[in-house]
């Protein structure tokens, strides 16, 4: 058996269970959302749409180029293209904040990205898997349906966020408690859901996962080193520096998952891709972020 044929193990009901999760991920996110993070788009917007420039349209462009040059198994390349296609992470926040990049920039480009992923992430996964044989021939395959996946989007990422900013700005107060309980258990939650699913497909992990870990190394550091050098090409302080290149490459690969598990049946090398692509860019993200805040008060903005 290939990483092509191979599919993990995941039930109805943990998908039900899954998709759950991210969506109270998502309120959660969404309580923290304030009408003034969209108000500094027009404050200051090189910053913010050199960031969705970067998610949208460069970040799922140069993953397509890395495709072409690495050419992985057909699964494995359209993993790393729906990865690409995916939202930021929301995780990417704490990290920024760690890293002493700007945070306010970070919120606002998760509130604004998670909300244009709706209609971008199935537009980029289309457009880009289109374009390559391999990938165009698993789409065939599973006749994928451009419109589910946005109306799979739009149910667990739209709604969540429509409910949470509402309570956000009409109640910040109640907000503001809720907020401070969802997020944690939510991410708990979901952890030890990923962690379980692991454990039950763990022969497929350990029989694949050396496939990916290099390819999934060289994506993510792609990622981040994108991020940082168009800022600088855009001539954004050291700041906005650290904040994209971390927007860049901390993507919200549970929603991945979902649409994996949802669409594709679990396929070996795109969940393995996804699933490894959560745990690394923690490790990576964490890394970066120390090493930034050690050296904030030394380097030149």
């Amino acid at each position: 058996m290939s990483i092509d044929t191979a599919h993990l193990n995941f039930s109805q009901s943990s998908l039900w269970v899954l998709n759950l999760c991210l969506a109270i991920i998502m309120f959660g996110i969404a309580l923290d959302i304030k009408l003034e993070d969209f108000k500094k788009v027009f404050i200051a917007p090189k910053a913010v749409f050199v960031g969705l420039f970067l998610q949208f349209i460069l970040l799922p462009t140069s993953t397509f180029l890395l495709v072409w040059i690495i050419q992985p198994s057909p699964s494995i390349a359209l993993g790393m293209i729906l990865v690409a296609a995916c939202p930021g992470g929301n995780i990417s926040n704490f990290m920024t904040h760690l890293s002493r990049g700007n945070t306010a920039l970070s919120v606002s480009l998760t509130s604004i990205g998670t909300i244009l992923a709706i209609v971008m992430t199935p537009l980029n996964l289309q457009v880009w898997a289109s374009m390559y044989p391999p990938t165009a021939n698993i789409l065939h395959e599973v006749r994928l349906n451009l419109w589910d996946v946005f109306i799979t989007i739009a149910m667990l990422i739209g709604i969540p966020l429509l409910l949470g900013m509402t309570i956000s700005n009409k109640y910040p107060i109640i907000a503001a408690k809720i907020s401070k309980r969802v997020k944690p258990f939510s991410i708990f939650i979901f952890a030890t859901f990923v962690v379980v699913a692991f454990l039950k497909n763990v022969g497929a992990f350990l029989e694949f996962i050396h496939l990916v870990i290099v390819i999934v190394f060289i994506h993510n550091l792609a990622a981040l080193l994108l991020g940082y050098n168009v800022a600088r090409l855009f001539g954004l302080s050291l700041e906005n520096r650290k904040t994209l290149a971390l927007e860049t490459g901390i993507q919200n690969s549970g929603l991945g998952l979902i649409l994996i598990f949802g669409f594709f049946q679990g396929l070996g090398g795109m969940a393995i891709v996804a699933a490894w692509w959560g745990i690394w860019h923690i490790l990576s993200g964490l890394a970066i972020s120390t090493y930034w805040s050690h050296t904030a008060a030394t380097q030149p903005t």
